[in-house]
């Protein structure tokens, strides 16, 4: 039996969230699917403006525009065509593009014709054809061959790759442009239309706009969508959404940040990933516009150089951010522009510097809501209360519905041995409706559950008394930098081709503005003579993914091991991150008496620092506090 869905719901703590959760899940009367959530949107919404794209990114640019009833209309012509091209429930879409209103169109028309899978333009034609052959993708989205992208020839590669593929649809990206620039950027390409490649907005033109041919009557347990896991090196995991995970997920979202009718919202993030995907649909779910940033998003220099013009001239209430760009924010001026209609911002992806957090809420007078999520739960598994204490350097309390427990975990087995005390570090595991069952691939899925609908994030943490989460590590052994994740073992493979090294760890560095950077310790052969610049010089030429290139190769004489004979990299976290408070010491040409890296395990790496005066204690807590270990500094 359904009951009323709660409305404008003002989360300050878990005593909310319980209130709310005397509702069961099962009687909130949420939409079957993403479809039916966007035709009941259509409904309520009608002619409001659901989302406008600004192709540059200029102050004077006004956008394209388009209300929740050309959305659904958009999307439902989109499912009809892809029905056309035989595409069925179990067949999957991939899209490879850029942030446009088809990719939107795109998304939510593959999920009611069949399976999403967004594809980050940024992999290898390798990776990109592993994951289209391991969904026997049927169909690929892309852009049309246009001056300045290579998307249409990655298209080209993965096809000769891929034997399920049968049709490809082009967006041509210079229909957005003035008639005389558009001879600018196609002038020299040929016909590339054939009976398998076709225009998007010729093959949706005339398909049916007001509901599916198919026929099809969507399950929430029916798959909507195929995200792939990992980042731009490493080989990608495919985690299946259903319609209901997708659905619980947006409610979550939206609920979490109380979006409301009116809210607009600001998109710079890439739509290939989940988080710039359900900030959209959290959006509509709540009658909100999504504002979509030109096709590179927060990318295109423009968006950065006029963010806080944009803000004042579309009257932007929310957008959601990695570190990275708050700290590209900073660099412009606020003084002039009214921020007023501002209400919060959501970072994510990668740990938030305290500093940086206090610095832009300063500067912005804006609400920072700390988020943590993975693919694997949607989504989002926590978020700052937006009413309540915020306590910047977590990473807020658990969404609705949702379980958050901190466990130790058997090392052979994957299992939970027990839960852990209050403020006590372990392992972390999610429960709830948005949470998926289980990767694609089965044998990705083994030790990844420490009891049954509970699942291992991989990532290390601790629940206070409130419930707030603090992150301390992460057991899964990435670097991420600015939010994309990097698989340290393939930096270490490339290296470990090089006849003079003998051993090689890569880890991250810690950074300012982008969190971490790869780096990597060597161990060399004996008698060898190599410098290091080679070194770089033969990662640079062998590391495919300029993201991943260590910034810098550390030789060392032995690599610290554990008792079993492993690489002990925390040892290696820790000498790394010394080294960067030194040069932070060398900055403000004085010295430390003693310098104490240690991995806590209630606040992570923490970093002691220990001067001899006051003299530039508060301008050294101030540099280390941009960065994400805790860190104090202390006179003695």
């Amino acid at each position: 039996m359904s009951t009323q869905r709660p409305q404008n719901i003002q989360v300050s703590g878990l005593k909310d969230l319980e209130l709310l959760e005397q509702t069961p899940f099962e009687q909130l009367d949420l939409p079957t699917s993403t479809y039916a959530l966007l035709e009941e949107a259509k409904q309520q919404h009608g002619d409001r403006t659901a989302m406008r794209f600004l192709l540059e990114g200029k102050v004077d640019e006004e956008g394209v525009t388009y209300s929740y009833n050309e959305l659904f209309a958009k999307v439902t012509q989109t499912a009809n065509a892809l029905h056309q091209l035989g595409v069925t429930k179990t067949d999957t879409v991939a899209m490879l593009l850029p942030n446009l209103p088809q990719s939107h169109f795109t998304i939510w028309g593959a999920e009611a014709a069949g399976i999403f899978n967004p594809i980050n333009p940024l992999l290898e034609v390798e990776h990109i054809a592993s994951i289209l052959n391991e969904t026997q993708c049927s169909v690929l989205v892309t852009l049309a061959p246009m001056t300045g992208t290579e998307l249409w020839d990655k298209a080209q590669a993965v096809k000769a790759e891929v034997p399920s593929l049968k049709h490809i649809i082009a967006i041509d990206l210079a229909n957005f442009l003035p008639s005389e620039l558009r001879a600018l950027v196609t002038a020299d390409r040929a016909d590339y239309l054939t009976d398998n490649v076709h225009d998007f907005d010729t093959l949706i033109a005339s398909q049916n706009s007001e509901r599916l041919d198919s026929g099809r009557e969507i399950l929430g347990s029916d798959i909507a969508s195929y995200f792939h896991t990992g980042g731009t090196t490493g080989t990608p995991k495919l985690a299946p959404h259903t319609h209901a995970n997708e659905v619980a997920a947006t409610f979550q979202i939206n609920t979490a940040g109380n979006m409301i009718v009116g809210d607009t919202v600001l998109v710079g993030l890439p739509l290939f990933h989940v988080n710039a995907v359900f900030t959209g649909l959290s959006a509509w779910f709540g009658g909100g516009e999504v504002i979509l940033a030109t096709p590179q998003g927060y990318r295109t220099p423009a968006v950065m150089e006029n963010f806080w013009a944009l803000v004042e001239k579309f009257d932007i209430n929310i957008f959601s951010a990695v570190p990275t760009i708050l700290t590209g924010l900073l660099a412009f001026p606020t003084e002039g522009h009214d921020l007023s209609s501002l209400k919060y911002a959501i970072c994510g992806a990668a740990p938030l510097a305290t500093e940086l957090a206090r610095q832009f809420e300063t500067k912005t007078g804006l609400i920072l809501l700390e988020g943590y999520g993975q693919t694997e739960g949607t989504c989002a598994s926590t978020l700052s209360p937006r009413y309540g204490d915020r306590r910047i350097g977590a990473v807020g309390i658990r969404l609705a519905y949702m379980g958050v427990r901190i466990v130790e975990v058997d090392e052979k087995t994957g299992l939970a041995i027990r839960d852990c005390d209050v403020n006590e570090s372990g392992c972390i595991a999610i429960s709830g409706p948005n949470v998926f069952d289980g990767y694609k691939q089965a044998e990705q899925n083994v030790g990844q559950w420490v009891e049954d609908g509970w699942f291992n994030t991989g990532d290390l943490g601790r629940l206070d008394d409130e419930g707030y989460l603090w992150l301390t590590g992460r057991s899964k052994d990435l670097i991420i930098r600015g939010g994309h994740n990097i698989d340290p073992q393939m930096i270490e493979e490339v290296l470990f081709k090089h006849d003079a090294i003998v051993d090689v760890a890569a880890v991250g560095r810690p950074d300012a503005r982008v969190g971490e950077l790869p780096v990597a310790y060597v161990q060399l052969k004996p008698d060898t003579d190599i410098s290091t610049d080679e070194l770089i010089a033969f990662a640079q030429e062998n590391i495919h993914e300029r993201a991943a290139v260590p910034k810098q190769i550390i030789v060392i004489d032995a690599m610290p091991l554990t008792a079993v004979g492993k690489i002990f990299k925390p040892d290696l976290r820790n000498a790394i991150t010394e080294t960067v408070v030194r040069e932070e010491l060398a900055i403000l040409s004085t010295n430390a008496k003693n310098i104490c890296v240690v991995v806590d395990k209630k606040f992570g790496q923490s970093v002691t620092v220990t001067l001899a005066t006051e003299q530039h204690q508060e301008k050294l807590a101030t540099a280390l506090g941009q960065y994400a270990f805790k860190s104090e500094v202390i006179i003695d």
